[in-house]
């Protein structure tokens, strides 16, 4: 499994206009890339800072995702985020996810 962690800024009070686009825009999208398996939003109340996990069956869905579709992402998050998002990649070593068999 490989795992993509995007972290931003929002805008100010932007976090339920970022979670109506997460649903209804980003969630549609991501569904449909190859290899997509789960999307974690993390935030803490109060803060405008936002972290989204992506996770992925291999880093070539991971990479195809992120050169095909993350460009319209970036675009639609355009008006809600402040700055650029900082994206960094992982391997995942262990994992719980769905009783998911992670190779070592």
């Amino acid at each position: 499994m490989f795992a993509r962690n995007v972290s931003f800024h929002l805008k100010s009070n932007m976090l339920s206009d970022y979670n109506r686009t997460l649903e209804n825009e980003i969630l549609p999208l991501l569904r449909k890339q190859k290899g997509f398996k789960d999307e974690i939003t993390l935030s803490n109340p109060g803060s405008a800072d936002v972290i989204a996990i992506s996770l992925w069956e291999n880093k070539a869905n991971a990479d195809a995702y992120n050169t095909n579709a993350y460009p319209e992402v970036l675009k639609t998050l355009s008006r809600i985020i402040d700055g650029k998002p900082r994206v960094q990649t992982f391997e995942a070593v262990t994992s719980t996810f769905h009783q998911v068999a992670v190779a070592a």
